[in-house]
């Protein structure tokens, strides 16, 4: 497999970030899918538990730290993402020796209702101020009221940062952090639709690897130059008829986070049988950050962010499923029925029998490789593939 160039320079530029978020005066924990664009605005630095837990993941340690969560009484059956960061803070440690201690968490739910339990024992260990932004889940429609629900939680998270850090909320600034964050955003948007060529130039774990500066660096000019570099480069593969893998025959589609500990296995799986997976839900969900409601900045990011992938109804995700089909031009999709994220995996035995190309559905877990079964993955893929 033709790894991309630029995963070098991500490694680089996440290395200084989690170095620029130890020496912060100022930081704040925060989920994903929660509006960093405030934090940004304010020079709070803003620290990702769930893009740590992707790299313990991907270390493979995340089975070893998800047991000192597990030994405080903390289920296995929660998110490996809350557990393997629960559990370095009881550790003192991860792969990266830890994440700085947080000035205050701002979790949103827009992702799932785990983070909010999550956080909050995060604020009763650290004894940190959190934040919760509840989102209005959009089962058919975004509607008026939702974003005026929305708007004036950011209103009141503004005055919480405010009494915090004793800063003003800059509005020019966050303007400009808005502008970058959507820039950036179209970067990476076009950097995944390069894969629609035939043959791809890339596959869904160079968008795995390189997707952690959209989650943790948008808004800043780290990332805009990044994925200005990774888009050249695709350009330049997509001119020069370079493919990602040689003889591409079948395209496929993932949905769901990736098995973090297992990309090598699965890039060389598909590799092996001549299948190409060009694309995948979980990145392609970062491409969607456009506002068309209106100018005003604070409604904007209550529009944008409350239309996430998670947050929206069954019949919605159908759509962009089906619509990721057509754009990527795939033969079929292959499901991680994900036993961490239950949002993302409940409904997919629904969801598949309304797709438009044939699916298999795998069990595995993100980043707790104590419950992946290889011989029973091998066997769907493998009859999967014969099928198609």
């Amino acid at each position: 497999m033709r790894r991309l160039e630029i995963s070098e320079k991500m490694r680089e530029l996440m290395t200084g970030y989690y170095m620029a978020g130890m020496q912060a005066d100022c930081n704040a924990w925060i989920t994903s899918g929660a509006p960093v664009e405030l934090l940004h605005a304010f020079d709070v630095y803003p620290v990702y538990p769930e893009n740590h837990g992707a790299l313990i993941g991907a270390t493979k340690f995340g089975g070893y730290y998800c047991e000192f969560a597990e030994k405080k009484g903390f289920s296995r059956d929660l998110c490996s993402y809350a557990r393997c960061d629960i559990g370095c803070v009881f550790a003192g440690t991860s792969p990266i020796g830890g994440l700085p201690k947080p000035t205050f968490l701002f979790a949103c739910n827009n992702i799932c209702n785990t983070v909010v339990k999550w956080y909050q024992v995060l604020s009763r260990i650290f004894k940190v101020p959190l934040f919760v932004l509840d989102m209005p889940f959009i089962r058919k429609e975004l509607k008026e009221h939702h974003l005026r629900y929305v708007e004036e939680q950011l209103y009141d998270f503004i005055k919480f940062v405010e009494k915090i850090t004793d800063r003003k909320l800059d509005d020019a600034k966050l303007r400009d952090v808005v502008l970058k964050s959507m820039e950036a955003v179209e970067l990476y948007s076009e950097c995944l639709r390069m894969a629609s060529n035939r043959p791809s130039p890339m596959t869904c774990f160079d968008a795995f690897v390189n997707m952690a500066p959209i989650v943790c660096l948008r808004g800043t000019d780290h990332a805009v130059a990044f994925y200005k570099e990774m888009k050249q480069e695709l350009e330049e593969r997509v001119k020069k008829g370079i493919s990602a893998i040689d003889n591409e025959e079948i395209r496929l589609l993932w949905d769901n986070i990736p098995v973090w500990y297992r990309l090598k296995w699965f890039g060389e799986f598909f590799e092996k049988r001549n299948a190409c997976l060009v694309a995948d839900t979980y990145t392609n969900a970062w491409s969607g950050f456009k506002v068309v409601r209106g100018s005003d900045v604070i409604s904007g990011i209550a529009e944008v962010y409350t239309v996430s992938y998670l947050n929206i109804g069954m019949d919605m995700m159908v759509d962009i499923i089906n619509r990721l089909i057509e754009i990527y031009d795939v033969d079929g999709v292959v499901m991680h029925s994900n036993r961490s994220c239950k949002p993302y995996s409940f409904g997919q035995y629904e969801i598949q029998k309304k797709l438009s190309v044939p699916s298999v559905i795998i069990e595995a877990d993100m980043v707790d490789e104590r419950v992946f079964s290889e011989a029973q993955v091998v066997t769907r893929l493998e009859a999967f593939l014969e099928m198609l």
